[in-house]
């Protein structure tokens, strides 16, 4: 960050800026001071930029995309030195040529830093060495990232050190896993308006060319290598809706039979997108799956791109998954397209609450709050209601509203006073409280979940305390459909933390905070919202998230559903925000003692 705001603060006074080193990195750091308003100018040593990921005519292609966007080049230049005393003043080369700059960026890959080793006695080579567990040549003592060297590699790049933690977090908690084999390369240029894609080995040495295809007109180019019959490396330019499923193929060695079998009718992109399944991330870079885009296109009925963004907020970041976003657009024009992809169900158009009003839950939360309504009967006389009683159907919803939106002036005439009971289950046989956690909806139903009985220690004393202070918060609220809470006092003991509509989790960092789980069908996996340091504010933030699923979703709508159709970075955002946590925690509380005093 500190490199990002030098050079921001130079853009301001200088014009001319020197990027060495023509790879990925270097060529997003080049597009950034484009975008500064500065002239830059790419100095790399190899005859063509990312000559580690592409071939010569890929990369002539992206060349020349990018001149057009006004940087410019210097290929097969060794810089010998940094010339200026007190900054930059010109970079002068080996072939005694020099080029004058305001601004060095320096982007010519990485070094392990193997200092912190020096002197002990773990095997280094160009890194720490480690086997396929991650383990280092000292017992219990374990390296994973770009400082580790496994099977004689070092990787530079941020996806290898997901998967080598996956297999270090099982090591470490005594579980078996299947070993660390190394991980498949792959890059993707985040530079706006520009689709490249690379995975695996693409070199000639050792591969053949399994497929090239060129169009120079649209500037579209594709080829995948092989290596005895299978799939070993695939370069992508122009339209990169191919991606995952390419690197699919080469993660598992696809046969070339594979790549041959895919149906050429259709366009690549859509293909490619009708393939997906619903769980599939699409934007990696704010965790948005195909289901979560599919029903927003339905729901919201977006027609283009940009509408996507806004409201998934897929495509916005390096913009790198527009084509696959543009082809689930396409694909989701005809509801034919849509049940044949096997992607979420089609989201119908809003059905009214009851047969009593024409209003969906939506709208009638929207009119309730405009007509200013208190009580029942304001809702049934203001809202033109068919029935004056309601039906056992729609007043649960309207006390739940009145309620939830705190309306309610705590009149309720006695055909409606049943419906608002929340009852709430004490200590039975003795058994005490903290070994269940109960939280009741309107509609009196009740979902409960069970843990081992407390064993002490002060791991179980702690997750004792978290859901005591749980039921203290959460006693009697109204929410809009029952909720299961699962505490568990470390990943030791098996609390089904992920398969409940709350889930929370000590962990060597603190406490983790899920939400959206489900134990029965459908299955759902709770999405972790946050990880705080200590047992109150885990609890803060799991009352801050179950005040906003209760302001926002719709009366009867499990955690797991309201989840789904919600933007979880919107959430985790809101819950991680500690003045607005706290805000939320504080309009619970206020809740709570009206309701006493009242």
């Amino acid at each position: 960050m500190d490199d990002c705001e030098t050079m921001t603060q130079y853009a301001k006074t200088y014009e001319k800026a020197a990027v060495i080193g023509g790879g990925l990195l270097g060529l997003e750091a080049a597009q950034g001071l484009l975008n500064l308003g500065m002239e830059v100018e790419v100095v790399h040593n190899a005859p063509y930029i990312m000559n580690r990921q592409l071939d010569q005519t890929a990369a002539g292609l992206l060349q020349r995309k990018l001149e057009q966007q006004g940087m410019r080049f210097r290929l097969e230049k060794e810089t010998t030195h940094i010339m200026g005393r007190n900054r930059a003043r010109g970079l002068m080369f080996s072939d005694g040529n020099r080029l004058e700059t305001d601004l060095v960026v320096l982007a010519v890959g990485i070094r392990p830093d193997t200092g912190l080793v020096q002197g002990s006695s773990l095997d280094v080579n160009r890194a720490i060495i480690v086997d396929d567990y991650m383990r280092t040549s000292i017992p219990d003592i374990y390296a994973v990232g770009e400082c580790a060297e496994h099977r004689g590699i070092s990787y530079g790049l941020v996806a290898p050190l997901y998967e080598q933690c996956k297999v270090l977090a099982h090591v470490i908690c005594g579980r078996k896993t299947a070993p660390y084999e190394g991980s498949v390369p792959y890059a993707q240029l985040k530079v706006a308006g520009i689709q490249v894609f690379s995975a695996g080995d693409i070199r000639e040495e050792g591969n053949e060319t399994a497929l090239m295809e060129y169009d120079g007109m649209h500037g579209i180019y594709k080829k995948v290598m092989m290596c005895k019959g299978t799939v070993t490396g695939a370069i992508l330019f122009g339209d990169t809706a191919e991606s995952t499923s390419l690197l699919g193929m080469v993660r598992r060695g696809a046969t070339i039979a594979e790549l041959a079998s895919q149906d050429k009718g259709a366009s690549r992109a859509e293909q490619e997108a009708a393939k997906l399944p619903e769980e599939e991330t699409v934007c990696a870079c704010n965790g948005v799956n195909k289901g979560a885009i599919l029903r927003a296109i339905t729901a919201d009925k977006l027609k283009t791109v940009e509408e996507v963004k806004c409201k998934t907020k897929a495509s916005s970041s390096c913009g790198g998954c527009q084509p696959l976003v543009a082809a689930l657009l396409k694909n989701a024009s005809s509801s034919s397209s849509i049940a044949d992809t096997a992607a979420a169900p089609a989201v119908q158009d809003p059905v009214a609450v009851c047969g009593c009003t024409h209003y969906d839950h939506d709208s009638l939360k929207k009119a309730m709050v405009s007509a200013r309504c208190r009580t029942p009967a304001e809702v049934v006389s203001r809202l033109g209601w068919s029935r004056q009683q309601g039906c056992e159907i729609c007043r649960p919803a309207v006390l739940y509203y009145l309620e939830s939106l705190g309306l309610r002036d705590g009149s309720v005439s006695s055909q409606w006073a049943g419906e608002a009971a929340i009852q709430f289950p004490t200590q039975q046989d003795g058994e005490p409280l903290s070994a269940s956690l109960w939280f009741m909806g309107l509609n009196g139903g009740k979902k409960t979940f069970s843990m081992p009985a407390l064993v002490g220690g002060v791991a179980w004393e702690e997750a004792a305390r978290i859901k005591e202070r749980l039921l203290a918060v959460w006693r009697g609220c109204a929410l809009p459909s029952p909720v299961a809470v699962a505490v568990c006092p470390g990943p030791e003991y098996s609390g089904g933390v992920l398969v409940h509509d709350i889930g929370l989790s000590r962990s060597p960092a603190g406490w983790e905070v899920y939400a959206g789980g489900h134990a029965e069908h459908p299955v759902r996996q709770g999405r972790l919202i946050g990880v705080l340091e200590n047992a109150e504010e885990a609890v803060f933030m799991a009352a801050a998230c179950l005040q906003i699923y209760r302001h926002h979703a719709r009366y009867g709508e499990n955690m797991w559903e309201w989840i789904e159709r919600t933007d979880i970075l919107l959430l985790r955002e809101s819950v991680l925000d500690t003045a607005f946590r706290s805000e939320l925690v504080g309009s619970l509380r206020d809740y709570n003692a009206d309701r006493v005093t009242g």
